[in-house]
């Protein structure tokens, strides 16, 4: 039996009046998970423990298996596991996001957040602007380190996990009231967007129609992770198939293996087919047992505010990614279960995470089931079955 995980990041919503009452998921063209859904079991799951922040970390370990509870040590952490930080005990890592503030004449305190990626900045780009503002900030104490478009790591030695809000909490809102307490955290920041504000490839941006990356951001403090052997718990060897250093990182940290993909980027441009290829390679080539395939896409849609964008998401998940799988499975002749499922819903009403239960789907192919149902978060709310901890999915996964 050959195990997958189908994790459209985000997915879940709420009804929505221009989509006629319908969610995204409800709403989208998705017709391999329609016919999935009515040979398959349907439900809700809680992949966010009472009391925890609903971000991508806490629900995604739970998701892979493990109480964040227990386990779970902060955001920025894992990504440093995916880009090979080696951090010691006292160290605390920040998540580094390159944002958008408007680019008014108002003080710093004053600004708002348009864009907490910076229209999905390029790698390459990023890149440029993280060395022109470490150039001058880098020291003993503080150290970045490049991740993935938008996305980038401080390492502050021997410092402190300190309150910190996420960008994508407070898009639109004026900064103030958000910013860091820490006094150097916050001098970094002021003087990451007096550098930035007027760099050449800012202006550039600016001249293409694009958001120009303006200002650093942390968020996501914590201290270093010890997340046990996936292997060892379920028997299982498993790889992640991912664009975002988070899931790289809960990867590494749980002694999976990585599958890069090119072209695969977080974004609605990624490499749909690429992940599909890559998993069925993983699953009939390589000798893996269970792959996990994350999709940012639906999510970053979310953030955005983006309806159009984030139906289309799902339904290029749907047809470039879940067909793709389906179909050279069945072709294989191997026995597969596949699970689908959000890790937390990304409301567009509210362009951030909530802690809501996410619906599920699990498809077995040796033992398909005969039902009338759509895979959408209303019918998993009808169909009365509840996984009331998030991290005992996996089991149930292995154990059907």
């Amino acid at each position: 039996m050959k195990y997958i995980v189908m994790l459209g990041d985000g997915m879940s919503d709420e009804p929505i009046e221009s989509l006629g009452g319908k969610t995204p998921l409800e709403y989208a063209e998705t017709p391999t998970l329609d016919a999935l859904a009515k040979m398959s079991e349907i439900g809700l799951v809680h992949t966010i423990p009472e009391g925890m922040s609903p971000g991508s970390d806490t629900a995604n370990l739970s998701v892979i298996g493990y109480d964040p509870k227990e386990y779970y040590t902060g955001r920025s952490p894992l990504e440093a596991l995916s880009i090979g930080v080696d951090m010691d005990a006292e160290d605390v890592a920040l998540r580094c996001n390159i944002v958008t503030l408007s680019d008014d004449d108002l003080p710093y305190e004053e600004k708002s957040i348009i864009d907490h990626s910076s229209s999905e900045i390029s790698t390459e780009d990023a890149e440029v602007l993280l060395k022109a503002v470490t150039d001058q900030l880098e020291s003993e104490t503080y150290h970045f380190y490049l991740g993935t478009s938008y996305r980038h790591c401080l390492i502050w030695t021997k410092g402190q996990v300190v309150p910190l809000t996420p960008p994508h909490d407070v898009l639109g809102q004026t900064i103030g009231e958000y910013l860091p307490e820490d006094e150097m955290l916050l001098q970094m920041q002021k003087r990451s967007y007096e550098i930035l504000k007027d760099h050449p490839i800012n202006v550039e941006r600016k001249a293409k129609g694009l958001n120009p990356a303006n200002s650093f951001w942390f968020w996501g403090a914590g201290t270093k992770p010890a997340l046990s052997s996936f292997e060892e718990k379920y028997h299982k060897k498993g790889a992640m198939i991912s664009a975002v250093d988070l899931l790289k990182g809960i990867a590494v940290g749980a002694g999976m293996d990585n599958i890069t993909v090119e072209g695969a980027n977080g974004g609605l441009h990624t490499n749909y087919e690429g992940k599909a290829q890559a998993a069925v390679d993983a699953l009939l080539k390589d000798g893996y047992d269970f792959v996990y395939i994350h999709l940012e896409a639906p999510d970053e849609m979310g953030h955005q505010g983006s309806v159009e964008r984030k139906v289309e998401a799902i339904h290029r998940m749907d047809t470039r990614i879940i067909d793709m799988l389906k179909k050279q499975m069945d072709e294989s002749g191997e026995d597969y279960r596949l699970l689908v499922l959000p890790d937390h819903p990304t409301p567009i009403r509210l362009r951030t995470h909530v802690s809501d239960p996410v619906p599920y789907l699990l498809y077995d192919s040796s033992a398909p089931q005969e039902h009338g149902w759509h895979y959408n978060e209303e019918e998993a709310q009808k169909s009365g079955n509840v996984v009331a901890k998030g991290h005992e999915l996996m089991g149930y996964l292995f154990s059907r």
